[in-house]
Protein backbone atom coordinates (compact mmCIF):
# COMPACT_ATOMS: atom_id res chain seq x y z
CA UNK A 1 0.00 0.00 0.00
CA UNK A 2 1.35 3.48 -0.81
CA UNK A 3 2.66 5.55 2.05
CA UNK A 4 0.82 8.38 3.73
CA UNK A 5 0.44 11.65 1.90
CA UNK A 6 -0.70 14.98 3.32
CA UNK A 7 -3.60 17.02 1.99
CA UNK A 8 -2.62 20.70 2.00
CA UNK A 9 -5.76 22.21 0.48
CA UNK A 10 -8.01 22.34 3.54
CA UNK A 11 -8.07 24.72 6.47
CA UNK A 12 -8.64 22.18 9.22
CA UNK A 13 -9.63 24.67 11.96
CA UNK A 14 -13.24 24.73 10.71
CA UNK A 15 -13.40 20.99 10.10
CA UNK A 16 -13.39 19.67 13.64
CA UNK A 17 -16.76 17.83 13.44
CA UNK A 18 -15.72 16.19 10.18
CA UNK A 19 -12.30 15.27 11.53
CA UNK A 20 -13.94 13.80 14.62
CA UNK A 21 -16.22 11.49 12.64
CA UNK A 22 -13.36 10.48 10.33
CA UNK A 23 -11.14 9.66 13.32
CA UNK A 24 -13.77 7.39 14.83
CA UNK A 25 -14.80 5.89 11.49
CA UNK A 26 -11.26 4.87 10.61
CA UNK A 27 -10.75 3.46 14.11
CA UNK A 28 -13.97 1.44 13.77
CA UNK A 29 -12.92 0.00 10.42
CA UNK A 30 -9.42 -0.82 11.62
CA UNK A 31 -10.69 -2.51 14.78
CA UNK A 32 -12.97 -4.73 12.72
CA UNK A 33 -10.31 -5.30 10.06
CA UNK A 34 -12.83 -4.05 7.49
CA UNK A 35 -11.23 -2.77 4.26
CA UNK A 36 -12.79 0.50 3.20
CA UNK A 37 -12.32 3.71 1.26
CA UNK A 38 -13.90 7.14 1.74
CA UNK A 39 -15.88 8.15 -1.35
CA UNK A 40 -18.61 10.65 -2.25
CA UNK A 41 -18.47 14.40 -1.76
CA UNK A 42 -15.66 14.34 0.78
CA UNK A 43 -13.35 12.37 -1.51
CA UNK A 44 -14.26 14.70 -4.39
CA UNK A 45 -13.47 17.72 -2.22
CA UNK A 46 -10.03 16.33 -1.43
CA UNK A 47 -9.11 14.98 -4.86
CA UNK A 48 -10.77 17.71 -6.88
CA UNK A 49 -12.12 21.06 -5.68
CA UNK A 50 -13.07 21.72 -2.03
CA UNK A 51 -16.83 22.04 -1.59
CA UNK A 52 -19.26 21.93 1.28
CA UNK A 53 -20.31 18.47 2.39
CA UNK A 54 -22.04 17.53 5.61
CA UNK A 55 -22.01 13.76 5.41
CA UNK A 56 -19.54 10.96 4.85
CA UNK A 57 -19.73 8.04 2.43
CA UNK A 58 -17.49 5.01 2.72
CA UNK A 59 -17.26 1.91 0.53
CA UNK A 60 -16.38 -1.25 2.47
CA UNK A 61 -15.82 -4.92 1.82
CA UNK A 62 -17.92 -6.69 4.44
CA UNK A 63 -19.96 -9.88 4.08
CA UNK A 64 -23.66 -9.50 4.83
CA UNK A 65 -23.43 -12.05 7.60
CA UNK A 66 -21.10 -9.73 9.53
CA UNK A 67 -23.20 -6.57 9.31
CA UNK A 68 -24.97 -7.07 12.64
CA UNK A 69 -21.75 -7.58 14.62
CA UNK A 70 -20.13 -4.69 12.77
CA UNK A 71 -22.99 -2.35 13.75
CA UNK A 72 -22.82 -3.51 17.35
CA UNK A 73 -19.09 -2.73 17.44
CA UNK A 74 -19.79 0.71 15.96
CA UNK A 75 -21.56 1.79 19.14
CA UNK A 76 -18.20 1.76 20.88
CA UNK A 77 -16.99 4.41 18.44
CA UNK A 78 -20.07 6.60 18.72
CA UNK A 79 -22.07 5.31 15.74
CA UNK A 80 -25.74 4.37 15.91
CA UNK A 81 -28.29 3.30 13.27
CA UNK A 82 -30.34 6.06 11.64
CA UNK A 83 -33.42 3.84 11.32
CA UNK A 84 -34.91 0.93 13.20
CA UNK A 85 -34.83 -1.42 10.22
CA UNK A 86 -31.25 -0.59 9.35
CA UNK A 87 -30.29 -4.18 8.52
CA UNK A 88 -33.41 -4.87 6.45
CA UNK A 89 -32.81 -1.63 4.56
CA UNK A 90 -29.19 -2.63 3.99
CA UNK A 91 -30.22 -5.98 2.56
CA UNK A 92 -32.28 -4.13 -0.05
CA UNK A 93 -29.83 -1.32 -0.80
CA UNK A 94 -26.44 -2.60 0.47
CA UNK A 95 -26.11 0.64 2.44
CA UNK A 96 -25.86 0.81 6.23
CA UNK A 97 -27.19 4.15 7.48
CA UNK A 98 -25.56 5.35 10.70
CA UNK A 99 -25.02 8.62 12.55
CA UNK A 100 -21.97 9.69 14.52
CA UNK A 101 -23.36 11.00 17.79
CA UNK A 102 -20.56 13.36 18.83
CA UNK A 103 -20.45 15.23 15.52
CA UNK A 104 -24.09 14.61 14.47
CA UNK A 105 -22.77 13.70 11.01
CA UNK A 106 -24.49 11.02 8.96
CA UNK A 107 -22.40 8.22 7.48
CA UNK A 108 -23.51 5.98 4.61
CA UNK A 109 -21.60 2.70 4.61
CA UNK A 110 -21.83 1.08 1.19
CA UNK A 111 -21.14 -2.65 0.99
CA UNK A 112 -19.13 -3.30 -2.16
CA UNK A 113 -19.79 -6.47 -4.12
CA UNK A 114 -18.85 -5.59 -7.70
CA UNK A 115 -15.39 -6.36 -9.05
CA UNK A 116 -14.79 -2.67 -9.63
CA UNK A 117 -15.75 -1.82 -6.05
CA UNK A 118 -13.39 -4.48 -4.71
CA UNK A 119 -10.59 -3.11 -6.88
CA UNK A 120 -11.28 0.46 -5.76
CA UNK A 121 -10.96 -0.54 -2.10
CA UNK A 122 -7.77 -2.55 -2.58
CA UNK A 123 -6.22 0.30 -4.60
CA UNK A 124 -6.93 2.89 -1.90
CA UNK A 125 -4.24 5.41 -0.98
CA UNK A 126 -3.88 6.64 2.60
CA UNK A 127 -3.72 10.41 2.99
CA UNK A 128 -3.60 12.74 5.97
CA UNK A 129 -6.22 15.36 6.70
CA UNK A 130 -5.84 17.40 9.87
CA UNK A 131 -3.79 14.68 11.54
CA UNK A 132 -6.25 11.95 10.54
CA UNK A 133 -5.10 9.26 8.12
CA UNK A 134 -7.90 8.14 5.85
CA UNK A 135 -8.15 5.85 2.83
CA UNK A 136 -9.13 7.55 -0.42
CA UNK A 137 -9.75 6.14 -3.89
CA UNK A 138 -7.36 6.84 -6.72
CA UNK A 139 -8.62 9.76 -8.85
CA UNK A 140 -9.42 7.40 -11.71
CA UNK A 141 -11.64 5.24 -9.52
CA UNK A 142 -13.50 8.23 -8.10
CA UNK A 143 -14.13 9.50 -11.63
CA UNK A 144 -15.64 6.12 -12.51
CA UNK A 145 -17.93 6.23 -9.48
CA UNK A 146 -18.99 9.78 -10.27
CA UNK A 147 -19.61 8.96 -13.91
CA UNK A 148 -21.96 6.15 -12.92
CA UNK A 149 -23.80 8.27 -10.32
CA UNK A 150 -24.22 10.86 -13.09
CA UNK A 151 -25.91 13.68 -11.19
CA UNK A 152 -25.05 17.31 -12.03
CA UNK A 153 -22.83 17.57 -8.95
CA UNK A 154 -21.08 14.32 -9.89
CA UNK A 155 -20.27 15.66 -13.34
CA UNK A 156 -18.95 18.88 -11.79
CA UNK A 157 -16.78 16.77 -9.47
CA UNK A 158 -15.36 14.90 -12.47
CA UNK A 159 -14.37 18.17 -14.12
CA UNK A 160 -12.64 19.29 -10.92
CA UNK A 161 -10.76 16.00 -10.57
CA UNK A 162 -9.65 16.13 -14.20
CA UNK A 163 -8.36 19.67 -13.66
CA UNK A 164 -6.47 18.69 -10.52
CA UNK A 165 -4.92 15.53 -11.99
CA UNK A 166 -3.73 16.07 -15.57
CA UNK A 167 -1.97 12.68 -15.75
CA UNK A 168 -4.53 9.94 -15.33
CA UNK A 169 -4.97 6.38 -16.53
CA UNK A 170 -7.85 7.20 -18.85
CA UNK A 171 -7.76 3.74 -20.39
CA UNK A 172 -8.94 2.28 -17.09
CA UNK A 173 -11.55 5.00 -16.68
CA UNK A 174 -12.98 4.45 -20.15
CA UNK A 175 -12.98 0.66 -19.79
CA UNK A 176 -14.99 0.63 -16.59
CA UNK A 177 -17.34 3.45 -17.56
CA UNK A 178 -18.05 1.68 -20.85
CA UNK A 179 -18.85 -1.55 -18.96
CA UNK A 180 -21.22 0.25 -16.60
CA UNK A 181 -22.87 2.15 -19.45
CA UNK A 182 -23.57 -1.11 -21.27
CA UNK A 183 -24.71 -3.01 -18.17
CA UNK A 184 -27.06 -0.21 -17.12
CA UNK A 185 -28.12 0.54 -20.70
CA UNK A 186 -27.21 4.20 -20.13
CA UNK A 187 -24.96 5.35 -23.00
CA UNK A 188 -25.08 8.89 -21.62
CA UNK A 189 -22.71 7.78 -18.85
CA UNK A 190 -19.91 7.22 -21.37
CA UNK A 191 -20.96 9.96 -23.79
CA UNK A 192 -20.89 12.66 -21.13
CA UNK A 193 -17.51 11.48 -19.87
CA UNK A 194 -16.07 11.59 -23.38
CA UNK A 195 -17.45 15.09 -23.86
CA UNK A 196 -15.68 16.26 -20.69
CA UNK A 197 -12.43 14.59 -21.71
CA UNK A 198 -12.63 16.23 -25.14
CA UNK A 199 -13.28 19.64 -23.58
CA UNK A 200 -10.38 19.14 -21.21
CA UNK A 201 -8.03 18.33 -24.11
CA UNK A 202 -9.08 21.52 -25.90
CA UNK A 203 -8.47 23.59 -22.80
CA UNK A 204 -4.98 22.17 -22.40
CA UNK A 205 -4.15 22.94 -26.02
CA UNK A 206 -5.08 26.59 -25.71
CA UNK A 207 -3.50 27.23 -22.30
Amino acid sequence: MPGYESIPMFETADLMPLLTVLRDLVAWLKAGKVPGVVIGGLAASILGRPRLTRDVDVLVLLDEGLWSDFLTAGAGYGFSPRREDVLAFARETRVLLVRHQESAIDVDIVSGTLNFEKEAVTRAVWMELGGIQLPLPLPEDLIIMKAVAHRPQDLADIEAILAAHPKLNLRRVRRWVREFAEALEMPAILNDLEAMLSQRRKQRIFT
